[in-house]
């Protein structure tokens, strides 16, 4: 309740959409493999937007 009007920093934002991409990449690689791997792609482009955003805080 006392974070409700907090707002997200766009690191937490991908960091966050990342971990959904990471578990969804797992799911789906139980059952089909491709898929599994093509959501594995999306997170690795959103590990890269996170990497970026860390060197220009730097």
């Amino acid at each position: 309740m006392f974070g409700l009007f907090n707002k997200k920093s766009p690191l937490e934002k991908l960091e966050n959409q990342y971990r959904a991409l990471m578990k969804e990449a797992f799911d789906l690689s139980k059952v089909n493999r491709s898929a599994g791997d093509a959501k594995y792609a999306e997170a690795d482009k959103v590990q890269k937007k996170i990497e970026e955003l860390l060197q220009k805080e730097k």
